[in-house]
């Protein structure tokens, strides 16, 4: 095996020229802007960060794309990229500005270098991450803090100061000390960035402070990752062993990427007809990640979950398996969308659910009689509201229905471990006490107020997770404003309860904003009658709607949700 070292901005150009190219076996570009902050930092002062390592051969191997396009080279090299392929999309990203390809979109990765960062080692502040948005997003977005004090906001400001770097965001970008790390690399002058910090002349005791800490941020492309290049020889199998190997330590790849791994080296161009299926399920609005559909295989192919057994399984049975477990998925979507209302994976507490779905399509060979059909109903509604697969060793679990599916053949069993596990299967008022949107009885919440008949407050819109355009979204919005109950001293917990939140699109989400509840719930009455606050069982007696009244009002809606969930619950399965 050689070994080299070669300068980060020569790396960054042989991906840009195509001179790398990724390996099928390797996952998607995962890295959220938080970690590129992070390696960018630890790269600024010097510090290690690990080392790659590609494979240079002459085999046809199975190749797929980087998530930044590569110029198209007729002499492109047959370097393949094994180890450091999160890192090296992130630094051609930010030093180059290229937008990244992420998840069917491309976007920029934008991060901010702060020209006057305390000398010294990093500091612990943190920022709040933020994930991908549901399709049922909050109405933290419509201004609801307008009455924040200012002096939360400036704290965040003192702590994001004390740092290097951090993710971009316009308030920050159009201060003085901020700069665009993509900005720096893409100019060799810094007139414009050190005018923009306010300096003038040369006299200016920061324009060297300034300069140094310039100079050394580009001196980031001069960084020397130690590079191993695996020898030309070596089997597509035994590289791939190599690269299982080497991500298992430190748990860098979850177990499913290894697997995909493995079957892959024994079975080319799987990845191809992972995303086509992948492809065909968004076009019924669910996303099914790359792991579920390898542990989909699984399933089929070994009637268990656990990935440990895809190295003994013969490819010729992991292909049956493939074929059989596109068919039971499309089921489990078919049948989570018509027969339970669940319009995407949003509303599944686990997606671990498909598999057990999936398993019974391929049993019953798609003939369930009524009464199996109520009971599948019935044990979905229950162990998604209770979180099934949500807690304690879920492979676990999901092997034990399995189990049951596969071995009795009998989908009335399946609701014996969810009493175990929970004891009672119904829906308690205390229950929802201090549960919030994470909770598994949110997604039981807006199926029940869905199927009664709820509706947008002003558009009269029934409630969807497939509208047409932003202004119809559907979003969850705090029924007493959060903004004026904490202004009263009530508890988080409190604030964010299912009792306190009603299904409304963003439009009239953003024109009710923090009004006052016994304001606007007065308007909509008025507008729209009564019915449409009890079909989303808000109390009708306007003395509740006062945010002094906030805790009888939680009360009273805890009951009336409970009730409608557990009429839902058995209209649904017709028990």
């Amino acid at each position: 095996m050689q070994q080299q070292n070669i300068p980060i901005g020569t790396l960054v150009d042989m991906y840009k020229r195509g001179e790398l190219r990724l390996p099928e076996i390797q996952r998607h570009y995962v890295w959220q802007a938080t970690r590129v902050r992070d390696l960018l930092d630890s790269l600024y002062r010097g510090y290690p960060s690990g080392s790659i390592l590609m494979w240079e051969t002459d085999e046809p191997v199975p190749t797929r794309d980087f998530a930044i396009a590569q110029e198209t080279n007729a002499f492109a090299g047959r370097k393949l990229l094994l180890d450091g392929q999160q890192r090296l999309t992130s630094l051609t990203a930010v030093l180059g500005g290229e937008m990244v390809s992420v998840r069917g979109r491309k976007r920029p990765i934008d991060i901010l270098f702060n020209l006057e960062h305390p000398d010294g080692p990093p500091t612990d502040d943190t920022e709040v991450e933020t994930d991908e948005p549901s399709p049922l997003t909050p109405d933290d977005e419509v201004n609801d803090e307008a009455e924040e004090p200012d002096e939360v906001e400036q704290g965040l400001q003192e702590k994001l100061n004390r740092r290097t770097f951090v993710v971009a965001s316009k308030n920050l970008l159009s201060q003085p000390n901020w700069v665009s790390v993509s900005h720096v690399f893409g100019t060799a002058n810094d007139t414009d960035i050190l005018k923009k910090a306010g300096i003038k002349d040369l006299d200016d005791p920061r324009y060297q402070k300034y300069s140094d800490r310039l100079k050394k941020l580009r001196a980031i492309k001069n960084y020397q990752y130690v590079v191993h290049v695996l020898e030309r020889a070596m089997s597509y199998e035994e590289v791939t062993e190599i690269f299982v190997r080497v991500n298992s330590l430190g748990a860098k790849l979850r177990s499913s990427d290894l697997a995909l791994a493995q079957m892959t080296s024994r079975w080319p161009n799987l990845l191809k007809e992972l995303e086509a299926f992948q492809e065909e399920c968004e076009q019924s609005w669910f996303t099914i990640e790359l792991g579920h559909l390898v542990r989909a295989i699984v399933v089929f192919a070994t009637q268990q979950c656990l990935f440990r057994s895809v190295a003994s399984t013969p490819v010729d049975k992991l292909k049956v398996g493939w074929e059989q477990a596109k068919e039971g998925l499309r089921f489990a979507i078919n049948f989570l969308r018509t027969n339970v209302g669940i319009e995407d994976e949003s509303l599944l507490s686990s997606p671990m659910f498909i598999h057990t779905l999936a398993a019974v399509s391929r049993v019953t060979d798609n003939k369930l009689t009524a009464d199996e059909q109520n009971k599948l109903l019935h044990w979905l509604l229950v162990a998604n509201a209770r979180g099934r697969y949500s807690r304690g060793s879920t492979e676990t679990l999901l092997n034990e229905d399995l189990a049951i599916v596969f071995r009795d053949q009998d989908i009335g069993k399946l609701m014996e471990p969810v009493k175990r596990q929970f004891g009672r299967l119904h829906v308690e008022p205390g229950d929802l006490a201090g549960r919030g949107v994470n909770s598994p009885l949110f997604s039981l919440a807006y199926l029940a107020l869905k199927a009664s008949g709820a509706k947008d407050w002003y558009s009269g819109l029934g409630l969807s997770l497939t509208h047409q355009g932003k202004l119809h979204f559907i979003q969850w919005h705090h029924i007493i404003p959060k903004s004026l109950l904490k202004a009263q001293g009530y508890e988080t917990g409190e604030i964010n309860e299912i009792a306190n939140m009603a299904f409304i699109t963003g439009q009239t989400n953003r024109r009710i904003s923090n009004k006052e509840a016994s304001a606007y719930l007065a308007t909509i009455v008025d507008k729209q009658g009564a019915e449409a606050l009890t079909s989303q069982c808000v109390p009708t007696d306007p003395e509740l709607w006062a945010t002094a009244c906030y805790r009888d009002f939680l009360q009273q809606r805890r009951v009336a949700l409970a009730e409608r969930m557990n009429s839902f619950i058995r209209e649904k399965a017709k028990l």
